[in-house]
């Protein structure tokens, strides 16, 4: 690796003579770090001409730092950092600074604090990974995806890739999905109607700018995603939380003055329940008693590998009173964040001028490449390889709870990544999280799922999408043997 030239200028209060101040400026390029063993500086002529100054005055400090020890030269490779020069110090911290600013009272509104768990950036080191949302390295079209990244960065593309789309999306992939993906959930749609987002939780989010005020009030499952609840928190409006059952969300507990509705009617977020198509449409005349709209979070509605999936509940409305969410993110991989939102031409456009002066658009790049991904098939061939790994690691996690007289409280009927499960009322969910990461063993404990000043605590939520067939069994008896060495208080 060569060291950028324009990382070397000669500072104008130094001292001493032009061959001093170039030596001393590599000496301590080298010293602090920026200049690291084995890196490639400019060579002698081109470092001359970016410091006007003689060849022959940088070639004598180069000499110099040769016998230093500093450089070592490689023929007629050019000079290098030695790999015997000085490694740069390690300092003590510096003293904490007192601000003269009382943070406290400048803060206009605070985001930290919320429901959404930290996931541990390491979880692919630990032996039994039950965490929810991951890519699984052995499933993933690496060679097809790489592929598709190259055809997006190619001459043909140059102009997708590099132009600013202000605010609008890449037409490959907003034509993909009109007529690939909505249909496929019995959803109709024109260009109008549709907009990229970086991801769901961003769809949630510009949804919840564009609808929801300080005096209007929404309607949340219990329990929920948790980064829902942060995202409504922040908006400041009126929040009710409405329990579930194992048909989703109950309509007539949805109280009078409800603004907007969000659920998750594919598979339930957390318990992965199915809403039956009786329910989808007691809701939508619920809403409809109500004047109110309805946000369908399509959570997981690829992964109904088991039966045919539900029809959406945008596909069931008239009205044009459902938003639709879906997302590329969990099909594909969490770090793609590409999203996208279906709802009537006038929520589209205020959506569209809020993304806009906040980020204009997702990026070119992500964009072109998966419109290919997906019109190449290579997504519908990820799906179909993926769905059979999950009923295949499903069948095994299932059989392996009953094994080790593990509860279950929801489980997805049409398919899924994951098992919402309930412990023995005297266990703590976080606790008992903490005490299997010890053994390797990763959870994501229930509390953070429900509303509420005492939520329940001994739920949790066990994910096998990423989890290696044969480390499933031993791991659910980790978890078992852990619940049962647990005393009652």
């Amino acid at each position: 690796m060569a060291v950028p030239l324009e990382t070397f200028f000669l500072k104008p209060d130094t001292k001493g003579t032009l061959q001093s101040r170039i030596q001393q400026m590599v000496a301590e390029g080298i010293l602090s770090g920026r200049f690291r063993r084995g890196e490639k500086l400019p060579s002698t002529r081109k470092l001359a001409q970016h410091l006007g100054v003689s060849r022959i005055t940088v070639t004598l400090a180069y000499t110099e730092l040769l016998s230093n020890d500093y450089l070592s030269s490689k023929g007629r490779s050019g000079y290098f950092v030695s790999d015997t020069a000085p490694e740069p110090p390690h300092f003590a911290a510096a003293p904490a600074r007192q601000d003269a600013v009382d943070w406290a009272r400048a803060l206009g509104q605070k985001f930290t604090g919320g429901a959404t768990p930290v996931k541990p950036q390491d979880w692919a080191q630990y032996r039994y990974p039950f965490l929810y949302g991951q890519t699984d390295p052995q499933l993933f079209d690496h060679a097809n995806w790489r592929h598709c990244a190259l055809q997006a960065l190619g001459a043909r593309d140059f102009a997708a890739l590099t132009r600013d789309y202000y605010d609008q999306d890449d037409p490959q992939l907003v034509e993909f999905i009109l007529r690939h993906t909505l249909p496929r959930r019995g959803i109709t749609a024109a260009p109008d109607e549709v907009l990229i987002t970086m991801g769901a939780q961003n769809a949630l989010w510009m949804t919840t700018q564009v609808l929801l005020t300080q005096r209007r009030q929404a309607v949340i499952e219990n329990p929920c995603y948790p980064a829902l609840r942060d995202i409504l928190t922040q908006s400041r409006c009126h929040r009710c939380a409405v329990d579930v059952d194992k048909d989703g969300l109950p309509p007539s507990d949805i109280p009078a003055n409800t603004d907007v509705i969000f659920t998750t009617p594919s598979h339930q977020c957390p318990t992965s329940h199915t809403m039956p198509l009786a329910r989808r449409q007691a809701l939508l005349e619920r809403a409809r008693a109500l004047d109110a709209l309805i946000v369908e979070d399509d959570y997981e509605f690829e992964m109904a590998y088991l039966k045919p999936p539900m029809p959406a509940l945008k596909s069931l409305d008239g009205d044009g009173r459902v938003i639709y969410v879906g997302s590329f993110s969990k099909s594909l991989f969490p770090g793609l964040r590409l999203g996208y939102l279906v709802g009537s031409a006038p929520f589209i456009r205020e959506a569209r001028a809020l993304r806009a002066s906040i980020l204009r658009h997702p990026p070119g790049l992500m964009q072109r490449t998966t419109a290919y991904f997906l019109s190449l098939g290579h997504y519908d061939s990820l799906i179909r390889r993926t769905g059979k790994a999950l009923a295949d690691r499903r069948a095994i996690m299932e059989h392996a709870i009953r094994k080790h007289d593990l509860r279950i409280a929801g489980q997805g009927a049409y398919g899924g990544s994951s098992f919402w499960m309930r412990a023995p009322d005297h266990i703590d969910s976080e606790e008992l999280a903490t005490r299997l990461r010890e053994a390797g063993v990763l959870i994501e404990p229930g509390t953070p799922f429900f509303a509420g000043d005492a939520p329940p605590r001994n739920y949790y939520r066990l994910a096998y999408s990423s989890i290696a067939q044969a480390r499933i069994e031993p791991g659910i008896a980790e978890i078992a043997k852990a619940i049962q060495a647990t005393p009652f208080t």
